[in-house]
């Protein structure tokens, strides 16, 4: 079994190296560096201390983790050659490395592993910046860095900015979230006597300042609580709480699931409509409210001891996973109907559906030509459909007689004879935008909104005419209607 002690080398200055490191280096055991770009390695040079470097795998290679993996695969070679072998890391061993995070989760597998700490870059950077962390601190890898690492109500350190073109990957993230005039901190050579430099710059000037290296760190600060112009779900969350406490809103005190569940489907329709008219700033306000729905429900379910949002977002990532076993799992599909069919059968077997009836039963109780359309839909799936549009036409056609049939056998007081038949007619019409893959929803609403457009001009016409509508005869709207309709909307 090899052993391999991992050592801490400290954020930079000689001064720093703990005793226990430097009695490991000068035990006769093979040294190996991850990097000799480190102002420690002069410990090494100034007492004739042989080691190596990893240097040369980082220009070989172009991805940072295969990197990694080589070097870990090359120490447990070296470990199993010389029995014990000292590797050397910048820093605390167990604070941002990436190669000790790997090495460890080979321990016990013929590899015996034992930690020498060192002091981290953290001490000094919160030192340099005036930062308490005890109101929380975040460290993050800057080559893998993603929006998702995130936080700003926390400050945290983007370490591992090793060059100029990391430094610009960050700042275009950073620019998404916090605009490009947020200012932070860059600090190179942290705990380097005399050599420090803490430069306090905005965002877009990140990848433009004169030195990038190994030794380079990124400090974010959180958002001002006073100054906020940007915030999170965490926020929204608080905000909530506020609104439904004894210090809140009366009416947002007073809500329950019932009362405001046709607040869901009204916030949903508002986005569609956002979508429909390409308004990218309404949709931001509309895909807001509806937001605001969930985490409404959610802190209600929360008093409650029923749910929190933890439980929403679990639950469904677990569904995602489950429903998409070509993207998670070794299933192969080819094509979008191929997904989506597999995503209703897996769908139907988590809920115990049967039968075919049980599928049309379950389509969720959404507005009825929305519903009717869905319906449709699945029947269809089992062949029981048209061939072609035309015989969906016929049977608008059937329909249609069948509504003045009994309208005008409306004597016998059978008002629910033309309920049912003008039903018939409009499920007959939605089969015919199934087949022409045209939502009926969506159809019907462009319609109500050019009806809209066309009544403000035949009342704008009117108006000029000195005329108001209620005084107009139909026969004189109707040619204000038929010039309305000769405008393009």
């Amino acid at each position: 079994m090899g052993k391999i002690y991992i050592l801490g080398l400290g954020p930079g200055d000689i001064d720093s190296l703990t005793l226990g490191v430097v009695k490991r280096i000068n035990s006769g055991d093979r040294n190996f560096l991850r990097t000799e770009n480190h102002p420690t390695v002069k410990y090494f040079k100034d007492n004739n201390i042989d080691y190596e470097s990893y240097d040369y795998v980082y220009e070989r290679e172009e991805e940072f983790i295969k990197v990694y993996k080589h070097i870990v695969n090359d120490l447990i070679n070296k470990a199993k050659t010389y029995k014990v072998i000292n590797y050397l890391v910048p820093g605390n061993p167990m604070v941002a490395e990436k190669t000790v995070e790997l090495l460890l989760e080979k321990e016990g597998k013929g590899l015996d592993i034992e930690l020498v700490t060192g002091v981290s870059f953290i001490e000094p950077m919160v030192e340099l910046v005036k930062n308490d962390p005890i109101n929380g601190l975040k460290i993050v890898d800057g080559t893998i860095f993603n929006v998702n690492d995130i936080d700003i109500n926390i400050d945290y350190i983007i370490t591992q900015v090793y060059n100029r073109r990391v430094a610009s990957d960050i700042k275009l993230i950073l620019s998404e979230v916090y605009g490009d005039e947020y200012e932070i901190y860059v600090i190179n050579r942290a705990g380097i006597k005399e050599e420090e430099k803490l430069h306090k710059i905005p965002v877009y000037q990140l990848d433009r300042i004169d030195r990038i290296d190994s030794l380079t760190s990124i400090y974010i600060p959180k958002v001002d609580k006073i100054i906020k112009k940007i915030y999170d779900i965490a926020d929204i969350i608080d905000t909530m709480k506020l609104l439904r406490s004894e210090k809140g809103c009366p009416w947002d005190k007073k809500q329950t699931h019932q009362s405001i569940r046709e607040s869901v489907i009204e916030e949903a329709y508002e986005v569609v409509d956002a979508i429909d008219n390409e308004d990218i700033d309404g949709l931001i306000e509309e895909l807001g409210d509806l937001l605001f729905q969930i985490i409404f429900h959610c802190e209600i379910a929360s008093e409650e001891g029923r749910f929190n949002l933890y439980h929403i977002t679990t639950e469904l990532n677990k569904k995602l996973i489950y429903r998409h076993p070509h993207v998670f799992n070794e299933k192969k599909v080819e094509k979008s109907d191929e997904v989506v069919y597999n995503w209703n059968k897996l769908k139907y077997e988590e809920r115990g559906i049967l039968t075919y009836t049980d599928i049309l039963k379950d389509t969720p109780k959404l507005p009825s030509l929305m519903r009717s359309y869905k319906v449709q839909e699945r029947a269809g799936q089992v062949g029981f459909d048209w061939s072609s549009v035309d015989g969906a036409l016929d049977k608008v056609k059937e329909e249609y007689y069948e509504v003045i049939e009994s309208i005008n056998a409306i004597e016998g007081g059978d008002v629910g004879k033309v309920e049912e038949e003008l039903g018939d007619l409009l499920f007959a019409v939605v089969n015919v935008c199934r087949f022409l893959n045209v939502n009926p929803e969506i159809a019907l609403n462009r319609t109500v909104n050019k009806f809209i457009d066309r009544f403000e001009i035949m009342e704008v016409k009117s108006r000029k005419m000195g005329k108001k509508l209620e005084e107009m005869t139909l026969e004189e709207m109707d040619i204000l209607w038929n010039e309305a309709k000769l405008h393009k909307l």
